[in-house]
């Protein structure tokens, strides 16, 4: 495994980006590495190997970068969880409040079952309402929700909070911006 790698060395920090006062962190560097997008892979699969994952859950569309080779590396399905009108079958919705306005994420009804096993993925765990937003679909067929796996968290906007008891995994960890 390439555990010496320093995944923070591969991600990029634009301030005021999308607007003022946003640190940004841009992942397109590591993957632009194949050692460093390997080693988030390994390292995901490593932590997730021996609990009899059955699927892999992503919110488009960066989630869908590190899940998807996940859930190859782990010999599980891979759900997408997309926004509406996306999904060409029928689909099971979830609508949710942001700060300024609401959003919905749908995926597709005979995606997860509850005798799975499951794991939601995302590039990046700030506020924590999109992916509470996965929980509430992946809830709602009653699976079981193994964990939330991320490659970044900013652990100082307390995204933590809304993960709704889910153990949390994240690879790199910002505690102040």
């Amino acid at each position: 495994m390439n555990d010496s790698i320093n995944l923070k060395d591969y991600i990029r920090e634009i301030p005021d980006f999308p607007k003022p006062g946003i640190l940004f962190r841009d992942i397109t560097p590591l993957l632009a590495e194949p050692k460093a997008f390997q080693a988030v892979v390994d390292r995901l699969a490593d932590y997730y190997r021996n609990k009899q994952i059955t699927a892999i859950l992503a919110a488009e569309a960066r989630g869908f970068i590190f899940a998807a080779p996940l859930a190859l590396a782990l010999g599980a399905r891979f759900i997408p969880i997309r926004k509406p009108g996306k999904l060409p079958f029928e689909t099971r919705a979830f609508h949710y409040e942001l700060e300024y306005g609401s959003d919905s994420l749908e995926m597709h009804t005979d995606s997860i079952h509850s005798d799975d096993r499951v794991v939601i993925v995302d590039d990046l765990l700030a506020t924590g309402g999109t992916i509470s937003a996965c929980i509430e679909l992946a809830r709602h067929s009653n699976a079981e929700i193994v964990g939330c796996a991320f490659l970044i968290e900013l652990a100082f906007l307390n995204g933590r909070e809304k993960m709704n008891g889910c153990d949390v995994f994240s690879l790199i960890h910002y505690d102040a911006e």
